[in-house]
């Protein structure tokens, strides 16, 4: 009699281990960082929030442990005053949903469409704008995606997709793969621009086939990556980073002008030097979406204008972000001006 034959397990990369380790408790984390349990003493009307804790090991051993009022902290510990409904704001601020022409396409600009590709992200973004989205509705499987495709297929106006989510780089390199491959059938296409966190939270995300798949694809590739505070590119970060930027791809950084993270324009400058000194352009930085529980992140536009102007005289012109704000129904992001 034989012996039976079993498969063997697919042996997850190193990213995909991360991303499972990845800290989904408050009190584990203020423990990490040394923090006292008080800290929490406001969250207890939030002890199971619908949008919980997720911080990766990578982006956790860049906070200060002991210091409360760490930038980066702040963008992921739950807080109370998420519970609160205030005037001005709403589930969807964006506009998501009455831009979505098919399930996971959305279009809200001449020549550009997004596909919200997944989601799941490795990092929960107390200020997340899409954090209401009903994802649960998503295509997962190619198949299940045609019918977003056939809608790019049949407007000869789009030449340029934006995969985003949750965040497109969740995808392995296959199933990420197939998707670029569908949408490179696609003759009138000429660009393709993934929006993600990654890079930033678990840059061991930047694989060789990642690599290669962007090397590979007939469609202008775009890397928009998401940092906030310099602080995030440290660690394994700027390696990761820079082996996206000597691909020749280009990587853009778009930020959110955040309460007590980066609403100093010393906090701005690091962030904008720091960034170029990796080759990154410093694209948008985002006045906060007003989505409900995001209020104690805003920063009001007139200080915004002001530390936008503080920071092109301290920094040269290409380091200085386009301070903009999404306005549901526009035709593009809306410059926030003097």
């Amino acid at each position: 009699m034989s012996a039976r034959t079993t498969t063997p397990p697919v042996q997850q990369e190193r990213w995909q281990r991360e991303l499972a380790a990845a800290v989904r408790c408050s009190k584990v984390l203020l423990e990490r960082l040394q923090l006292e349990p008080a800290l929490l003493a406001s969250e207890e009307p939030i002890a199971k929030p619908a949008f919980p804790v997720m911080v990766p090991e990578s982006y956790l051993q860049r906070m200060q442990p002991g210091d409360p009022r760490d930038p980066l902290l702040l963008q992921v510990l739950p807080r109370a005053d998420e519970q609160l409904r205030l005037p001005g704001f709403s589930v969807d601020a964006v506009g998501d949903l009455e831009a979505q022409q098919t399930a996971g396409l959305l279009q809200k600009y001449h020549g550009r469409v997004l596909l919200i590709t997944t989601g799941a992200c490795a990092i929960h973004c107390r200020y997340c704008f899409r954090q209401s989205f009903p994802y649960s509705g998503l295509p997962v499987t190619t198949e299940q995606w045609r019918k977003a495709i056939q809608a790019i297929q049949a407007d000869s106006s789009i030449s340029e997709v934006i995969l985003s989510g949750g965040d497109p780089l969740v995808l392995t390199d296959g199933r990420l793969e197939k998707l670029v491959q569908e949408l490179e059938q696609i003759p009138h296409l000429q660009r393709l621009r993934i929006h993600t966190r990654l890079p930033i939270v678990i840059p061991a995300r930047v694989t060789t086939g990642l690599l290669q798949l962007l090397r590979r694809t007939r469609l202008q590739p775009f890397i928009v990556i998401h940092a906030n505070h310099a602080a995030e590119l440290a660690g394994d970060c700027p390696a990761a980073v820079q082996r996206l930027v000597g691909q020749g791809i280009p990587v853009l950084n778009q930020a959110v002008l955040l309460r007590g993270v980066n609403d100093t324009v010393e906090s701005l400058e690091q962030l904008s030097l720091g960034l170029i000194n990796l080759g990154v352009t410093p694209y948008y930085l985002h006045q906060l979406d007003r989505v409900h529980g995001t209020a104690h992140f805003e920063v009001p536009e007139v200080d915004g204008r002001q530390l936008i102007a503080a920071l092109a005289a301290r920094v040269p012109g290409y380091a200085v972000p386009r301070y903009v704000r999404e306005i549901r129904g526009a035709t593009g992001k809306t410059p926030v001006l003097p």
